[in-house]
């Protein structure tokens, strides 16, 4: 979006004009605004070539050739949300505006294909026993079960990994041979893995005190059994911006008490509220941590996240939650893992 000042054209000019500003800026594009920067329409060269077959001279005004209602995307917009946008419109390029209609740049396919690097660890907790899932795990550590034709670990690894994060840590217990042998060093896989291998079982957070040293940057941790299409780089932008040491993915969960529930006081029924439903904000299992978070993971003690993050937030660190609205599915029972291979190819790109 350098250059994305050169596409925007007045309503007024002529077709022979703006196909020259669309040629200038190799946009495919032209964003026709009002003198206040405001969005009128856009017009694009096949907009201009049906003009012209329908019998339009070049030197008509572009107000009659505009789309007036263009697809568009916010300012506010995460990357991974403007990128879902052209691949759903099947547009690879969209005005963004504000949301007074102001534009404020052209996204460009191109722009978002191109994963900046990011040198943040990735360490994912991959040493579960997956009890719940009973036969299935049985001679198959939960990471390494088929959702789609690959791995649901694999799946998580290529989500980052197409985002830039290429360190990654697994942290590894149950049946850990069969996790290492599959990924290996991650060059299969264009990415760098590592391995924490637990004697015991360490919980959500104690294989943090595994890493090797501390790290530079702040690292994500994430749970081995979550499918979800976040925007990570993004949650890890935020997580800086907002100067916190810890950050913790959430989620809105909605549940139905199936009865009515009747308020006593004094054995005296007061109310009858039938079938209510209660909303609470849960963890997503996902996180983004500052190094200085690592500081207080007990060496090689079995440590759970939800101990880390009050351990912090006592001595004076500060937590945010981060609300993740997008695909998200935690496969923790066999109804949950039936469900993901049944969603899989709706959502995800099985193709790579």
């Amino acid at each position: 979006m350098n250059s994305w000042q050169a596409s925007l054209i007045g309503p007024n000019i002529t077709l022979r004009e703006a196909l020259e500003a669309i040629d200038r800026t190799g946009a495919q594009m032209a964003v026709v605004v009002d003198e206040n920067g405001r969005l009128l329409g856009t017009i694009s060269d096949g907009d201009a070539r049906r003009a012209l077959l329908s019998g339009l001279s070049m030197s008509d005004r572009v107000a009659r050739v505009m789309n007036q209602s263009p697809k568009t995307v916010l300012e506010k917009d995460s990357p991974l949300a403007i990128l879902s946008s052209m691949r759903r419109t099947g547009l690879h390029q969209l005005p963004v505006i504000t949301e007074n209609r102001v534009v404020v740049g052209l996204a460009l396919i191109n722009d978002y294909l191109k994963a900046t690097p990011r040198d943040n660890w990735v360490v994912i907790m991959a040493g579960g026993l997956g009890s719940r899932l009973q036969e299935l795990t049985r001679d198959t550590p939960k990471p390494m079960l088929k959702v789609g034709s690959r791995p649901l670990l694999e799946t998580i690894i290529r989500s980052y990994a197409d985002q830039g994060f290429h360190n990654f840590y697994l942290a590894v217990n149950y049946k850990a041979e069969q996790i290492e042998e599959y990924f290996g060093d991650g060059h299969e896989f264009g990415v760098e893995i590592s391995y924490l291998r637990e004697e015991q079982r360490l919980g959500t957070a104690g294989a943090l005190s595994l890493l090797p040293r501390r790290p530079n940057h702040p690292i994500v941790v994430t749970n081995a059994d979550l499918l979800t299409k976040e925007d990570f780089g993004h949650m890890v932008d935020q997580h800086s911006a907002s100067n916190v040491a810890a950050t913790m993915g959430v989620r809105h969960y909605e549940m139905q008490v199936p009865f009515g529930v009747v308020n006593v006081r004094d054995s005296f029924i007061h109310s009858i509220e039938e079938k209510p439903l209660h909303s609470y904000i849960v963890s997503a299992g996902i996180y983004v941590l500052s190094p200085t978070m690592l500081d207080l993971v007990p060496s090689n003690q079995f440590f759970d996240m939800p101990s880390l993050f009050e351990a912090g937030i006592q001595i004076g660190h500060k937590a945010r939650a981060h609300q993740i609205n997008g695909y998200w599915l935690d496969i923790g029972r066999i109804s949950d893992y039936e469900r993901a291979n049944k969603e899989y190819l709706g959502i995800f790109d099985d193709r790579k």
